[in-house]
């Protein structure tokens, strides 16, 4: 496929995220936060997650600066690409539809926080950050170049490692046996079979 449209489809699948992510982020603006575990290291992942994932390849997509680091790739990885940001568009969707209220950017509990248990989460505990291995696998197909291709794997792992842990033992102290009860049925990043 031709480079610019495999661009203007990692453009797309970005512009997406965004319309699902703004109402959710308007409307919990409103929520009362009695649990907030954002740390200094919290805020340095959420920014080098945005760098890897929005700041480099937009760089890369509108200038030429990053051209030095390009690669190319057989046809076929590159509809795998298509496929992996159409399933982190589906993904990424549902599973703020399903948290509805309960969503947040960081770690936070808010009042009247529930244990989402149904639709999608009734499966993967964390399905959005499934859809976001899903972004970042297709990022690294759709645009090839070793640094805005790559860089929001690198910086999603980092994310991922450092605060799946955590959040895990907040929705432990917040629920307790609900949580440890929906936590042996459901896999992590995958259904469990």
């Amino acid at each position: 496929m031709e480079s610019l449209i495999l661009k203007i489809i990692y453009g797309l699948s970005i512009l997406a995220s965004i319309i699902i992510r703004r109402p959710h982020e308007n409307r919990n603006k409103v929520n009362k936060i009695v649990d907030n575990q954002k740390t200094a290291l919290e805020k340095t992942l959420l920014l080098l997650v945005f760098i890897g994932m929005m700041i480099l390849p937009m760089i890369y997509v509108f200038t030429g600066v990053l051209d030095f680091a390009n690669y190319t790739l057989p046809l076929a990885l590159q509809f795998l690409g298509v496929l992996f940001m159409t399933l982190f568009v589906w993904l990424f969707y549902r599973s703020h539809k399903d948290l509805g209220q309960n969503w947040s950017v960081s770690l936070e509990i808010r009042d009247e926080h529930t244990l989402v248990s149904s639709g999608v989460y009734s499966k993967i505990r964390h399905p959005m950050y499934t859809a976001i291995w899903f972004w970042v696998i297709g990022q690294s197909l759709l645009l090839h170049n070793y640094i805005a291709g790559l860089s929001g794997i690198v910086a999603f792992w980092l994310m991922y490692l450092l605060r799946v842990g955590p959040e895990e033992k907040m929705m432990e102290n917040t629920f307790g046996e609900q949580y440890k009860n929906y936590k042996s049925k459901t896999g992590r990043l995958l259904p469990k079979f």
